[in-house]
């Protein structure tokens, strides 16, 4: 649209007849291509990739649009500057979107041979990839659009096996046991980022612990009674003076019957509950941490669907998670050992992927230092 004189501007802004017209010239003119120039400083932004798990969020806008800003300034003041647009194939995320939307049509994702599964998985990638692409371009942002990649690009992923490969002969990735949060909807470790925290009104029971060689009962709370299986010690606070003089002796893990000590921790808070914690390494981040300062035992009583393996007494294994709280519960009140149940609202995890509550397990996992690599981020920063 040309515009004579102020008589023609239009009252209301057209974003469509002014956007689409705008970036049809950029694209057409190249002027966001970019080449190398070694008369140039070069100034290159790799943007981190959305996954192909659906549409853009204002989150992935604003982002975006920061980056878009110290692009655009760099060009003006003579830099090569190369913004590098791309999406992510997010792999567990975008099959977990697929596999519910399957569900929609009927179909359940165990009946489909491997590759009738990836091809809707592609089908999906191409739709909601293309998507995303267009909505980038709707923002105005000035990538080098010539230069857009997935991650799943022949070239792409094969630098990638690269690139793992040689951090991992450099010692800075690694495969180790830790705490995660483990989805048994999608049978995988989830970030932190990916767990949904809600109120739940739950119970909190109370159960006793013998002492071993005494008629001692140790009383515990917990919001979990079916995690008693994996108990490896009982934790006090070492300036809780009811307790001091067990500090050192055993309790018999009612139900398995295994000995586990009672020690003193300063992460117990002697004023919650009975001011006695079970400790639960395989199954709990805060027991996790304890029982590498004590090191105690790791009993990991899950299968990876949250049913229970062999660890646990026979007629309590390949059971889910709830159903064996409930037995557990009967048990020690068939013990007298349930001393009394409480209501209580708990703030329980659930994986934004499968939307089940997330289960705290010991799994092995790739790991990346990131001591070296962050202190050279951190010193670009502070400099």
């Amino acid at each position: 649209m040309k515009v004579k004189n102020l008589s023609d501007i239009p009252k209301a802004y057209n974003p469509n007849e002014v956007e689409d017209k705008w970036f049809k010239y950029w694209e057409d003119h190249k002027l966001y291509h970019s080449e190398v120039d070694e008369t140039k400083e070069p100034y290159t932004v790799v943007i981190p990739p959305p996954n192909v798990t659906g549409m853009l969020t204002l989150g992935h806008v604003l982002n975006n649009t920061i980056q878009d800003v110290f692009i655009r300034y760099k060009r003006m003041l003579g830099y090569n500057a190369c913004w590098v647009p791309g999406t992510d194939h997010a792999s567990i995320a975008t099959e977990t979107k697929v596999v519910n939307f399957l569900k929609e049509k009927g179909i359940d994702k165990h009946s489909l041979t491997r590759d009738e599964f990836l091809k809707h998985c592609w089908d999906w990638t191409e739709k909601y990839g293309g998507i995303i692409i267009k909505q980038l371009k709707k923002l105005g942002v000035s990538c080098d659009w010539e230069r857009e990649r997935f991650t799943m690009d022949d070239h792409y992923y094969k630098k990638v096996i690269e690139a793992f490969v040689k951090l991992y002969k450099e010692g800075l990735i690694y495969r180790g046991y830790r705490m995660v949060n483990w989805d048994p909807a999608s049978k995988s470790a989830i970030s932190d980022e990916e767990v949904i925290f809600r109120q739940v009104n739950g119970k909190l029971w109370y159960f006793q612990y013998p002492v071993k060689d005494s008629d001692v009962k140790l009383v515990v709370a917990t919001t979990r009674p079916e995690t008693m299986l994996g108990d490896t010690g009982v934790a006090v606070n070492p300036s809780d003076e009811r307790y001091k003089d067990l500090i050192g002796k055993k309790v018999i893990l009612p139900i398995v019957g295994r000995e586990i000590p009672i020690f003193a921790d300063e992460y117990v808070d002697k004023e919650f509950g009975t001011g006695v914690v079970k400790v639960t390494p395989a199954h709990d981040m805060n027991d996790y941490e304890m029982a590498l300062r004590h090191n105690l035992e790791m009993i990991n009583i899950f299968n990876e669907d949250a049913t229970t393996n062999s660890n646990v007494p026979e007629d309590l294994s390949n059971l889910d998670r709830y159903e064996v709280r409930k037995r557990v519960v009967t048990k020690f009140e068939e013990l007298g050992l349930l001393e009394k149940i409480e209501n209580y609202t708990n703030n329980v995890g659930y994986s934004e992927r499968g939307g089940v509550p997330i289960e705290p397990y010991l799994s092995e996992q790739w790991f990346m230092k990131m001591d070296t690599l962050g202190s050279s981020a951190l010193k670009v920063v502070d400099e």
